[in-house]
């Protein structure tokens, strides 16, 4: 995932949030996005141009998928790094610049609820099949690729030996002392789950939330709690400055802090799984060709060329069977750590997340 901008990620909470984005002229009107092209020339003029959000993971993308797709069919990937609301409003328009969409499924769903995405015909799909994505991921307009964790990090320094096991240790500052960090909702989606499994709420027992009881949970924190972070390296620099000894983060962060000679560690029981995925745009100028790169991008070894290049962990089950031990065992996604997590409710959380924004800013200002 990548770092979300700090108060447009708020603005975007809520079902409504793309179709009020869309409603601002300054937003919807604008040309914030960047686009290039990928190496190797199209046989015939032929392209497709695929929205993501660029970065480190855009370039990972471009090795790993885009590159090769073009190798083998002579398909011109053009990339486009558009934000949510002008991709909304052009899709709303008629007049999308992008075909296919990588973007996280809770974005997709509301996508689908405002009529911007193509019902999908399966059957041009083949690699759904073979690198067996889970059902779960499997929708009428899109299909998950690959998940982001957000679990638990801790300084191995912080507690004579002891490693903290679950929720209920993070929320334990007798035993595991020092100062807390957790996300902000510029970040990501508050941490309800994780207070109410602190509670002794089981995994599969989490949804539908119950807000006050998770609200009541995490006051017991509230005054440990040193920052809230919004953006994927800061819980990283927190550990690191041993600011704090603990924080929330996305998994995909630990092993750069390892590489570079911080003492950190990962704790994925009770892990927060949130997919990714792709669609393609209503009213998609290369509808044929976005099928082509889908299917390509859904390949079992697609998806693990991906995870060597960037820490994504791959929907597809055959996917693992083709990284070495070394690569499988530091992802989240991993059989041996599968079924340590849960999967985010996404259909829960569109219908509350507005309302659960509000308390969690009100409550953090105390």
């Amino acid at each position: 995932m990548s770092d979300a901008q700090i108060g447009r990620r708020a603005l975007l909470r809520g079902a409504g949030g793309l179709a009020a984005l869309a409603a601002l002229p300054s937003l919807a009107a604008c040309g914030t996005g960047t686009s290039r092209v990928s190496s190797g020339g199209g046989k015939g003029g032929k392209t497709v141009v695929i929205r993501d959000s660029g970065g480190s993971y855009g370039a990972a993308l471009q090795k790993a998928i885009y590159t090769p797709f073009t190798q083998e069919t002579g398909i011109s990937v053009k990339v486009l790094n558009l934000d949510d609301a002008p991709l909304l409003a052009q899709i709303k328009q008629g007049r999308p610049q992008c075909d296919l969409i990588n973007n996280s499924m809770m974005s997709h769903t509301k996508y689908v609820k405002q009529d911007a995405l193509e019902a999908l015909d399966l059957d041009r799909i083949k690699s759904v099949k073979s690198a067996k994505i889970p059902d779960s991921q499997i929708t009428d307009h899109a299909i998950g690729s690959s998940f982001y964790g957000a679990c638990m990090a801790y300084r191995t320094d912080a507690f004579g030996g002891k490693k903290p096991e679950s929720w209920a240790d993070f929320w334990d500052t007798k035993a595991f002392q020092g100062a807390r960090s957790m996300v902000h909702p510029d970040g990501d989606l508050p941490e309800l789950e994780f207070a109410l499994l602190a509670d002794g709420v089981p995994m599969d027992k989490l949804y539908p939330l119950d807000v006050d009881r998770a609200f009541d949970v995490l006051t017991r924190l509230r005054g440990d709690i040193k920052k809230f972070w919004d953006s994927g390296p800061l819980p990283g620099v927190l550990l690191s400055r041993q600011e704090v000894t603990m924080s929330t983060v996305w998994d995909g962060r630990i092993a750069d802090l390892q590489k570079q000679g911080v003492p950190v560690e990962r704790q994925l029981n009770g892990m927060r799984r949130q997919f990714q995925g792709y669609a393609i745009a209503k009213g998609a100028a290369n509808a044929d060709n976005a099928y082509k790169l889908m299917d390509f991008s859904l390949r079992a070894e697609s998806q693990a060329a991906l995870a060597k290049a960037f820490p994504s962990n791959p929907a597809s089950a055959e996917a693992y069977t083709m990284l070495t031990n070394e690569e499988r065992s530091q992802l989240a996604g991993a059989p041996e750590y599968f079924d340590k997590g849960f999967d985010t409710d996404i259909d829960w959380w569109l219908k509350n997340e507005s309302a659960v924004t509000k308390r969690w800013l009100e409550w953090a200002r105390g």
